[in-house]
């Protein structure tokens, strides 16, 4: 009886073994899967999705309630090229980082200004669009502030995470943080802040005769930047947009873009 108990275990052992070496063949010839690349990923779902905020005359809606701007007609073009539709997305400046890697835009596409932070934090495209922080105030105080310094008793209206935060604090100014450019400038319509600190391509098309804010001014310059467009990090998007770029540098595309918006691109 021993024996036949011993024949038996030793024939369940030889079943367990040849199990074991099935599954470890099969493990081992299982093909891995092939990782996308972010412009594969992109051109298999169809879409470019664009985060950005309302910014004329980069993203904004005409009359009728569609997207326009440059940006977004630059935007559009390049998806075209991609063989993809575009879709705006608008996000929380502050938060675009995290909701770029997050993928739940794959571009921060804004008149984005190409800092060290947009640098650390994405992979950056070649500069476009040529851009200054101003300052903009009421049109009859302008002319009584020509410096940094004389602007140091001002209460400011800046938006969050922008390049003019940054030289808000930079210089020292008293500063309020609010969501959107806009909402600056509503700011110092509604005597919340004297003065605010926005791109000089908003200041000049929101600013003035014929537009909301007629009895604000723009003042001095701060700071000279380029605005660049921003992918997730390791991106091959990256490189394929300025490809496209430069295509449509060399056709003359972008500069007829830039001159409907009264824009300078960056060389």
């Amino acid at each position: 009886m021993k024996k036949i108990i011993a024949l038996l275990m030793v024939v369940a052992m030889l079943f367990c073994f040849a199990g074991c070496g099935e599954t470890d063949t099969a493990s081992n010839t299982s093909e891995p899967q092939a990782v996308k690349t972010d412009l594969e990923y992109i051109k298999d779902k169809g879409k470019l999705v664009v985060g950005m905020t309302i910014y004329e005359p980069m993203n904004y809606k005409d009359d009728k309630g569609e997207w326009t701007g440059f940006d977004t007609e630059f935007a559009i073009a390049v998806a075209d090229k991609l063989g993809v539709d575009a879709e705006f997305v608008v996000i929380d400046w502050n938060n675009k980082w995290a909701t770029l890697n997050s993928k739940k835009i794959d571009v921060v596409w804004n008149g984005m200004t190409l800092s060290d932070e947009a640098k650390t934090n994405a992979s950056c495209t070649n500069p476009y669009v040529l851009n200054a922080q101003v300052v903009v105030m009421k049109a009859d105080k302008v002319a009584q502030y020509t410096t940094a310094e004389s602007m140091k008793e001002l209460n400011f209206a800046v938006e969050a995470g922008s390049a003019g935060k940054d030289i808000a604090a930079e210089k020292g100014f008293k500063f309020k943080e609010y969501d959107a450019q806009s909402d600056a400038l509503t700011a110092i319509k509604t005597a919340k802040a004297d003065a605010c600190i926005i791109d000089i391509t908003m200041a000049k098309a929101m600013t003035g005769e014929g537009t909301s804010f007629e009895d604000l001014g723009v003042g001095i310059s701060l700071t000279e930047e380029e605005y660049a467009i921003a992918c997730r990090k390791g991106s091959d998007l990256t490189a394929k947009i300025n490809e496209l770029m430069a295509e449509m540098k060399a056709d003359d595309s972008l500069q007829k873009l830039a001159d409907k918006y009264s824009l300078t691109l960056a060389e």
